[in-house]
């Protein structure tokens, strides 16, 4: 486990613009800096970088985040991997320690549910897009309240199916233990036996 200070040191020598220009090819618009998305088939530059805010972000995918985001979703590292990355980048001494067996717990059931809350949030905007119900209901309301394309792609927006048990059924026929769905929050217990979607309704 990598301690505290490590960490600390290791995202206060850390530039945004530094990291992603390792694998995109940036140029300089103001104070800030622009690419092509590495995220999908971009043909315009859509991918901004702000060293200020220290985030990226794409205005069509919505993908971005900080560096340790960035690489985590575009290398598919885990987050002590992209830790481990930018020491090395930066020439930073890791230290670590041996997690306690309730560290360790605590840590996988972290990383268990950052991992169904990602998946829910693509679920949502999947819904969105691609149901039926989620353009003639969602897209339309978003629509009607004047929300663009790049708005509702910047901010990741979604739609929840009217149906109790949908988000619930998708996410165990995935194979996502309803534990998480229950901690996360995204379902609620209602009974041994049962959950529904936070936002299902009878």
């Amino acid at each position: 486990m990598i301690d505290k200070p490590t960490i600390a040191r290791i995202m206060d020598a850390t530039k945004i613009e530094e990291v992603v220009s390792e694998f995109v090819t940036l140029k300089k618009r103001g104070v800030n800096y622009i690419g092509l998305c590495p995220f999908h088939n971009d043909s315009h530059p859509s991918f901004s970088v702000s060293p200020a805010r220290g985030i990226c972000h794409c205005f069509t995918c919505g993908k971005g985040g900080n560096a340790i985001n960035f690489l985590m979703e575009l290398e598919q590292m885990t987050y002590p991997d992209a830790l481990r990355w930018l020491a090395k980048k930066y020439h930073i001494e890791i230290k670590e320690r041996e997690m306690t067996s309730e560290e360790k717990q605590r840590e996988n059931e972290r990383e268990s549910m950052f991992i169904v809350n990602d998946w829910a949030a693509k679920y949502f905007q999947d819904i969105l897009h691609n149901d039926v119900d989620g353009r003639a209901i969602g897209m339309q309301y978003f629509r009607s309240r004047g929300f663009r394309d790049d708005i509702i792609n910047k901010f990741q927006l979604g739609f929840a199916l009217p149906q109790r048990m949908a988000l619930y059924d998708e996410a165990v026929k995935k194979g996502y233990n309803p534990k998480y769905l229950v901690d996360t929050g995204l379902c609620f217990k209602v009974d041994k036996d049962e959950a529904g979607n936070k936002s299902g309704q009878d």
